[in-house]
């Protein structure tokens, strides 16, 4: 197997962990605040949308329950990071980066 082929499997099983753990924090966070029980800390939620987990949380934000999606920073904040992110695996693609 090449180089290159494992290293880009690698970054699709993080881009899929990653994705698949920030969906499920955003819908537990929804299941705590129903529960008034100790939240996940925004801070965390936003922190797992920039190490690569923008697409699982507009998944978390917008399935089901809206959550999250009145307060500007996941609003305008996530869609930016995702948008973000593309451009550099993009670019980093293209090896223009």
């Amino acid at each position: 197997m090449e180089c290159s082929t494992i290293i880009e499997q690698k970054y699709i099983t993080y881009f899929l962990f990653i994705n698949i753990l920030s969906f499920t924090l955003f819908r537990i966070d929804k299941w705590l605040s129903k529960t008034r029980k100790v939240r996940i800390s925004e801070q965390n939620l936003i922190l797992i949308s920039i190490i690569g987990g923008s697409i699982g949380s507009i998944l978390g934000m917008y399935i089901g329950q809206h959550h999250k999606t009145n307060k500007a920073k996941f609003k305008y904040g996530i869609p930016t990071i995702l948008f973000l992110e593309t451009s550099i695996a993009i670019l980093k693609y293209f090896h223009l980066f």
